[in-house]
């Protein structure tokens, strides 16, 4: 059961409103091809009441979409047999601050047990990522009328070998290639700066040696810009990422040798990194000395260890949160399912958010569909007497107007799962946490998936059940004679 694509009760629930559908039809006496005329030739009140299904299920399979993307996202992120180390007490990279004396040689700080369990590269070195996680503000476009400065919080992973890491993290390239010296000279900012050195130093400068008591004047404060415009930093995008930063220069996604600003200095994309569908295609990865020095970290944020298996994982994961086996050294280690789960904070409460306004807005659309249905009841009052008279029983009467209710809900519902699901695919901008501070915006993608689908269904045919029922009864009580009058 564990391996549908729905869960089992929910299923059990969808089949039951089937079976009752398929009973209702059975047992019930007044033609179908009476109520399918009475929805057509009343075709005002039935689109207003199937109107009420596809607005409040086309939300809620919006709102969905949005949870399951997250959700899968956090998912996806973590590998088994990797572990996060962070410093003590540690629950977010962010908060996170490990020495360097703690982190030269994590594999030496464990017993042979343990080491063997760790992952090696082809020389035999553990694989072992050192990183330093920050969150940066950058301005987006140009201030408003206002003089205010809009930003976006662009999340930067400084690397310290970035083989290392991508084999660690088993993230390959879309395009490009993995930095080499960490900057880059900008095309054609050599000139520049040789002309910017013509007008400041003057033209003897440029082919002389500077001889005893000569002075270097200064640099001009305005020309500051063109000198640090001479060097970029490489980075590598996630595709999230990527496409963000794109959107916000006007254009689909950056591309290879697009230049963007970030802090003090000008960024240069040198390669896109295969992450959809997880937190790393919202980051920007780069050296970490240049980030360290740019930024003001010094020292590294986590380590991520990969090891030989998902068991070993956890053995590993607790032995480095053991001070007795790490001699004395305090860490925080985790399995990276275990780590993005806690971010999975935020997501819950996304999903108890949905529920509460789902409910709410479920009461308004159970007592509109309420009122569209007495109003169908009470024009069609001489319909009830003329059905009595010819010999229909009270239940009948009720099957009737029920089934009505249950088929204006079924169309509707579907319509609104319809036009939910156009959202599927798009992208959409979050926070993720533990709810304990910190936390990491991500790019994600809203997902209309099979269970957003019967969940939909499901609450459409309540609604619709609730809805007509209280209406049907009214018109079973309704007497033949009365109702001729």
């Amino acid at each position: 059961m564990h391996q549908l694509p729905v869960p089992f009760g929910l299923l059990a629930t969808l089949f039951v409103f089937a079976l009752l559908i398929v009973l209702l039809i059975a047992s019930g006496k007044v033609p179908l091809r009476y109520n399918l005329r009475n929805l057509v030739v009343r075709w005002k009140t039935t689109l207003m009441t199937g109107l009420a299904f596809t607005l409040v299920v086309g939300l809620l399979t919006v709102m969905l979409a949005f949870v399951t993307g997250m959700r899968r996202l956090t998912e996806n992120s973590g590998h088994p047999e990797n572990i996060v180390v962070m410093s003590e007490g540690a629950t977010d990279e962010a908060f996170s601050n490990l020495g360097y004396s703690d982190t030269g040689d994590l594999g030496s700080l464990l017993d042979d047990a343990n080491r063997a369990r760790l992952a090696v590269d082809e020389d035999g070195r553990p694989l072992i990522s050192r990183e330093k996680y920050l969150v940066v503000a950058q301005p987006i476009g140009k201030p408003g009328p206002d003089g205010k400065q809009r930003r976006s919080f662009v999340q930067i992973r400084g690397i310290e070998d970035v083989a290392y890491a991508a084999a660690v993290h088993r993230l390959v390239l879309v395009k490009g290639k993995w930095w080499e010296n960490g900057v880059q000279t900008l095309p054609g900012s050599e000139k520049k700066a040789a002309e910017l050195t013509l007008r400041t130093f003057g033209v003897a400068m440029l082919s002389a040696t500077p001889g005893p008591g000569l002075r270097v004047p200064v640099q001009r404060r305005g020309d500051a810009d063109a000198v640090t415009a001479v060097t970029a930093v490489e980075a590598v995008l996630g595709e999230g990422k990527a496409r963000e930063l794109g959107q916000a220069a006007g254009k689909e996604t950056l591309e290879i040798g697009d230049v963007f600003d970030l802090g003090p200095r000008k960024w240069v994309v040198v390669g896109i990194m295969k992450s959809e569908g997880s937190t790393f295609g919202s980051e920007v990865w780069a050296d970490s000395a240049l980030v360290g020095d740019m930024f003001g970290k010094k020292v590294f944020t986590s380590i991520i260890v990969r090891t030989t298996g998902a068991e070993e994982a956890e053995l590993v994961a607790k032995a480095l949160g053991d001070r007795t086996i790490t001699r004395r050294a305090a860490f925080s280690a985790q399995t990276e399912p275990k780590y993005y789960a806690t971010l999975g904070a935020t997501n819950k409460q996304f999903l108890f958010a949905i529920i509460f306004v789902a409910v709410i807005i479920a009461i308004g659309g159970i007592f509109g569909v309420m009122n569209t249905m007495f109003a169908a009841v009470s024009q069609r009052t001489k319909d009830i007497g003329v059905l009595r008279i010819l010999g229909f029983a009270r239940w009948q009467i009720l099957v009737s107007f029920f089934l009505e209710s249950l088929a204006i809900a079924l169309l509707g519902g579907l319509v609104g799962l319809a036009l939910g699901s156009l959202v599927h695919g798009t992208t959409a901008t979050s926070i993720v946490s533990s709810g304990q501070g910190g936390g990491k915006s991500i790019v994600l993608q809203l997902t209309v998936d099979a269970n957003t689908v019967a969940v939909g269904l499901l609450f459409s045919l309540i609604m619709g059940a609730l809805g007509g029922l209280v209406p049907s009864l009214s018109a079973m009580r309704l007497r033949p004679l009365e109702s001729l009058r």
